[in-house]
């Protein structure tokens, strides 16, 4: 084991856990991960639930309860998920308390199928914050276009987000703008701009996984030599855009009133293509006041044989931008790449949660108690 782990965190990277389940908290895991593995916080989305729930009895005791009382599916899933989500932020407290809030965060998204629906959203991130009753939670909202305004009104109530499935630049500006729009609702409201925390989840593996299937069906030697390169540009200028938007006047107003940068949040660390090294998306993405949520084998990797050698992004901005624009001239659209990836990720986080939501309805029914 190198310590490249506690390196990271040395550099200002949070290492996050992309990952909850009953089991993760009940058998003192977690705790192990946060204890040894420098892990200040974690991260879940309806795949993971779905995962989690579908695998082994962890669960029965509750759904017997839950069943027993007729709740409806939607209901016995919130049950559940905020259980765990509530149980996950008790557990990170200490790391909360001893961070000034800003870790120790615990996130939970909001129904995927309300992803283009701000009205409903704000209300499900209502009702998920109340539901949990943790301080230390994070709501999670889809980086939509209807996703936008929603996060400018859950932060400007006080609720802190964590805004996910965001892959373009473009989107990512505009993200944070809804994030300074939030704070400055939230600050004409007298509420206390400290205590409201965000990160905004930019998706890595995906960009290299749909740019390189392209590049790969171009077939040229100029459009093969673009692969996996595509992926920690588009992150790296993500940061350049950050260190731009938080360096702002508007932001500097802002920040003398008690706020707090939105943190740029690495999210799909996980390396898809086995001919990549297993912490690309570690390694080549760290900077200050970052997050990066790995998978377990992508945490067990970079504790293995990570090598963290200081900033890998901040000088890099230059050749970042080349990387970008080159893909331009073999034939691949950036901006339909960045589309395509948005509408896949609302689609597929919509499939984990029917597919969670179906299989939840077969365990209440397999539990319920028979009618005397």
């Amino acid at each position: 084991m190198t310590d490249a782990l506690k390196r990271l965190s040395d550099e200002g990277v949070a290492i996050w856990l992309d990952d909850l389940s009953r089991k993760r908290i009940t058998s003192g895991n977690l705790a192990e991960l946060i204890d040894q593995q420098h892990v200040v916080g974690v991260t879940t989305n309806p795949s993971i639930f779905q995962k989690a729930i579908s695998q082994g009895d962890g669960y029965d005791g509750q759904l017997k309860d839950l069943a027993a009382r007729k709740l409806t599916v939607e209901e016995a899933l919130r049950m559940i998920t905020t259980a765990d989500v509530r149980d996950a932020a008790d557990i990170l407290r200490p790391v909360y308390d001893a961070s000034n809030h800003q870790d120790g965060r615990v996130s939970i998204e909001v129904d995927p199928r309300l992803a283009h629906n701000t009205v409903a959203t704000i209300a499900e991130a209502k009702q998920l914050a109340w539901l949990v009753d943790r301080p230390n939670t994070l709501i999670k909202i889809p980086a939509t276009k209807a996703g936008l305004p929603a996060i400018t009104e859950v932060i400007g109530k006080g609720i802190s987000v964590n805004v996910t499935l965001i892959f373009s630049l473009e989107r990512y500006r505009a993200v944070m703008d809804a994030y300074l729009s939030g704070l400055e609702k939230a600050k004409a409201a007298g509420l206390d701009l400290a205590e409201i925390h965000s990160v905004a989840s930019f998706f890595v593996s995906r960009v290299d996984t749909e740019i390189d299937k392209r590049l790969e069906k171009i077939g040229s030697d100029q459009a093969k030599a673009l692969k996996g390169k595509a992926a920690v540009a588009n992150a790296r200028l993500a940061y350049q855009a950050y260190e731009e938007v938080f360096g702002t006047d508007r932001w500097a107003a802002l920040e003398r009133a008690g706020a707090n940068k939105q943190r740029p949040l690495w999210a799909s660390t996980g390396v898809k293509d086995p001919a990549y090294s297993d912490t690309l998306y570690v390694t080549e993405l760290v900077a200050p006041n970052t997050v990066n949520t790995m998978p377990e084998a992508t945490l067990e990797a970079t504790a293995d044989h990570g090598e963290v050698t200081g900033d890998t992004v901040r000088g890099g901005y230059a050749q970042a931008q080349a990387d970008i624009d080159a893909l331009a001239t073999v034939g691949v659209s950036y901006d339909d790449v960045v589309q395509v990836l948005e509408d896949e990720g609302v689609e597929k986080f919509e499939a984990a949660w029917n597919e969670l939501l179906d299989s939840t309805k077969a365990e209440l029914e397999r539990l319920a108690p028979s009618e005397a």
